[in-house]
């Protein structure tokens, strides 16, 4: 390869790995009869779904405070399975107008590996002294990080109508805390344009 074709494949990388470094929209729908602005105010019921209690707790922290930050007022959804029909008695009995649910899951990882050693096969043969391919083992393991997907889902409360709905995706990273809040940034920046609040 030319020095040439190997700066244009090292640019290409640069680029595609810049293009996967940052958290990203991936789809938003939004009911064309919702009355934009329709929910500025309304009491909104927040839950948030994933695996492990800390990624659901950060999550449901942060759907809050960006739901307070539009004017709306949060309520949490009770601790327990998800379940559509207990979200739906816990947002009449809180008055809430909407419900706002938003499942949390992994997303692509990356794998650190650490040290690396390589091993040669060498040995005689009829010709003289010859090397063979070498080998790399792991020393000491590596670091996985993990990036997370959010998809997000606002329904109506009292019929189960389906308002707006949107994906996003984060890239791995060592920082889950920064990771849902950048989730919901791109979420809720969604929801702005489809003027929901």
């Amino acid at each position: 390869m030319t020095p040439t074709r190997t700066s244009w494949a090292f640019i290409g990388a640069a680029a595609w790995l810049a293009g996967c470094a940052s958290t990203q929209l991936d789809a938003q729908w939004v009911d064309p009869q919702w009355a934009p602005g329709s929910l500025r105010g309304a009491r909104v019921l927040v839950a948030c779904e994933a695996s492990e209690a800390v990624i659901r707790r950060i999550c449901q922290d942060q759907v809050a405070s960006d739901l307070v930050a539009r004017g709306a007022t949060p309520v949490l959804a009770p601790d327990g399975a998800p379940d559509d029909a207990a979200y739906a008695q816990a947002a009449r009995a809180a008055g809430a107008r909407a419900i706002l649910t938003q499942q949390v899951a992994p997303y692509g990882s990356t794998v650190s590996p650490g040290f690396t050693v390589g091993l040669g096969g060498f040995g005689f043969g009829s010709g003289g002294f010859g090397g063979g391919v070498g080998v790399s083992a792991p020393i000491g393991g590596g670091q996985v990080t993990t990036g997370y997907a959010a998809n997000a889902r606002l329904v109506e409360a009292g019929t189960g109508r389906l308002i707006w709905s949107a994906k996003a995706s984060s890239p791995p990273s060592h920082d889950v805390q920064t990771q849902m809040m950048e989730l919901s940034r791109a979420v809720f920046a969604a929801a702005d344009k489809s003027g929901l609040f």
